[in-house]
């Protein structure tokens, strides 16, 4: 499958230095950058940055991060994972992504949510109780300024345009966009509706049981006679030489960082049987290169995606630690997933 795409994301978790101590937010940000560099030197197709508005995160502006990896790089796509439209606007959006595109030679892209986190939403003074009317007409609103032509809209949560024109145009015509779901069918079906990938995020549980969501979109295309694009799909993983080793840096971590984020839910502490069930059979990918690989190659194959995002950043994992995951992925994976699917 010579057109699969493979990414690394991450949110810019804090992660410790060597001798077990969290990291200013400024070496976190600046860590991330060194980790694209990396990612592109070792085959990294593309390197998506979230949006968080929390102490355990770094990165709030993607898109500025984006372009300081800009600077350093020559390839590799560069994308969030994802943009909080509801909680942003969408004409300052797509100004900045085609900034950054014309910094790096057309290689920006941006994926748009509503964001699995709502601190965003009273940090810029939006009303929770708006979360799904906010992201409907804001993505209405982005999907005409990608024509980049005057745009004329109206709405009830943003101040009306008429015939609005938006700089900077991007050099090709295009800014590359996608839409970042966490499986409703209303979203996969908005998402088809304007004619936009698709990224579906798949955090836990079995991915095949996402497979009736790739077809609703494709379905759902046809009917719009819009564009059925490539899925793609991202999960947390972490990648280490061995299982054991792999298990051993990652799960303390991802254990204070789930159990931090799950009591704001009301979920229970996770427990190591259920981490490792979840490596077992569900959509965390924890292991040696193979393992990974192995798993990936299952994933892909199940719901016939084109795209799979690693997101490599699971907690404080140290930083060297960090670095070899990045490696491993580029140099060891991406070759063994190809291997896998082309046998």
């Amino acid at each position: 499958m010579p057109d699969l795409v493979f990414g690394l994301d991450t949110f810019g978790d804090v992660p410790e230095d060597d001798t077990g101590s969290p990291v200013s937010d400024a070496r976190a940000i600046r860590q991330v950058v060194d980790e694209a560099v990396l990612a592109e030197q070792t085959g990294v197709d593309v390197v998506a940055l979230g949006e968080h508005h929390r102490p355990e995160f770094a990165i709030s502006s993607p898109e500025t991060v984006l372009a300081g990896i800009a600077t350093r790089t020559e390839r590799i796509r560069l994308s969030s994972g994802v943009t909080v439209l509801s909680s942003d606007d969408p004409v300052r959006v797509f100004q900045r992504f085609s900034t950054v595109d014309a910094l790096s030679d057309g290689r920006a892209e941006v994926i748009l949510g509503r964001g699995s986190f709502t601190e965003s939403f009273p940090l810029f003074g939006y009303d929770l109780r708006d979360y799904d009317v906010l992201f409907e007409e804001k993505l209405e609103l982005f999907a005409k300024l990608l024509e980049e032509k005057p745009v004329t809209w109206s709405g009830t949560k943003r101040a009306a345009l008429d015939s609005a024109d938006v700089f900077p145009k991007t050099e090709s015509g295009h800014l590359s966009t996608w839409v970042g779901v966490g499986g409703t069918p209303q979203s996969v079906v908005r998402t088809a509706k304007y004619g936009l990938p698709l990224m579906i995020a798949i955090i836990g549980g079995s991915p095949a049981r996402f497979a009736p969501y790739v077809d609703l979109y494709r379905r759902a295309a046809e009917q719009f006679e819009t564009t059925a694009y490539p899925v793609g799909m991202h999960s947390p993983g972490f990648i280490a030489d061995t299982d054991e080793q792999a298990r051993e840096v990652h799960w303390p971590h991802y254990k204070v960082i789930r159990d931090r984020i799950g009591a704001l839910r009301g979920w229970p502490p996770v427990r190591k049987n259920e981490y490792e069930a979840e490596i077992e059979h569900g959509s965390l990918y924890v292991g040696s290169p193979e393992t990974v690989a192995r798993k990936m190659a299952a994933a892909i194959k199940a719901l016939d995606v084109g795209r799979f995002d690693l997101i490599y950043t699971n907690g404080a994992q140290p930083i060297s630690a960090r670095l070899r995951t990045v490696e491993l992925f580029g140099s060891k994976v991406i070759p063994m997933v190809h291997d896998m699917l082309a046998g």
